[in-house]
């Protein structure tokens, strides 16, 4: 009976479409730096920031592009489109593609501790959809929180933690405030040793390394 329980549980699971199948498969994506590799994961819950991120790197749009906003203890950012080949004292963080992404906020199953993904936007007074930029992205950094700290959060600004996300603050790094208000869209699942390396290189007064940092390529891997 057993035997014929596993050959038709076989028999279910080919009836299942390939690309259903596939879709379970998280894609990878190596981006390439001047100051090393960063290797993320896409999401599939979240599958227009996915779609649009992928069509970014299939176009080769995001080599040569600097990581324009690097602020300590917070995140790393690039995307902006101007910034290929800008001069060291240019303003950078407005270059855009001319669409927006429909926000995908996925929360609290994703919430910004260190090494997510994310999608950059205007803000909500211009933005009260949350819509994210068709290229730019940021990478959390974050800092470590102590819990009377998380509670305070908790009591004067309507948050509402879980074991999870606690465990993640104080253990892990993160930017909470963040929280249910940007699409979390990837992961870092190796080479966060390179997203620590440009959290603390010099900055100028608008967040700008003082040295370029550059995404050389990114392309989508296999493992």
């Amino acid at each position: 009976m057993k035997k014929l329980f596993a050959i038709c549980l076989l028999a279910l699971l080919a009836l299942i479409p390939s690309h259903l199948q596939a879709q379970e498969v998280e894609t990878l994506v190596l981006i390439d730096t001047d100051m090393g590799k960063i290797k993320v994961k896409l999401f599939n819950d979240t599958p227009q920031h996915r779609d649009n991120f992928l069509k970014n790197i299939k176009e080769n749009r995001y080599d040569g592009l600097l990581f324009h906003r690097v602020i300590k203890q917070f995140m790393i950012q690039a995307g902006d489109i101007n910034s290929k080949d800008a001069p060291i004292d240019q303003h950078l963080g407005d270059g855009d593609l001319d669409y927006t992404i429909p926000a995908e906020i996925v929360y609290p199953k994703y919430f910004h501790k260190r090494g997510m993904l994310c999608a950059a936007r205007v803000g909500d007074e211009e933005n009260p959809e949350r819509a994210s930029s068709a290229t730019q992205f940021y990478i959390v950094t974050g800092k470590f929180f102590t819990e009377m700290e998380l509670n305070k959060m908790e009591a004067n600004e309507d948050y509402s933690f879980t074991p999870e996300q606690r465990e993640a603050y104080m253990f892990e790094s993160g930017a909470p405030h963040l929280d249910g208000k940007y699409t979390i869209f990837g992961e870092v699942v190796d080479g966060m040793k390179t997203v620590e390396k440009i959290q603390f290189v010099e900055t100028n007064r608008d967040d700008r390394p003082i040295k370029n940092i550059k995404i050389k390529s990114m392309k989508v891997v296999n493992k």
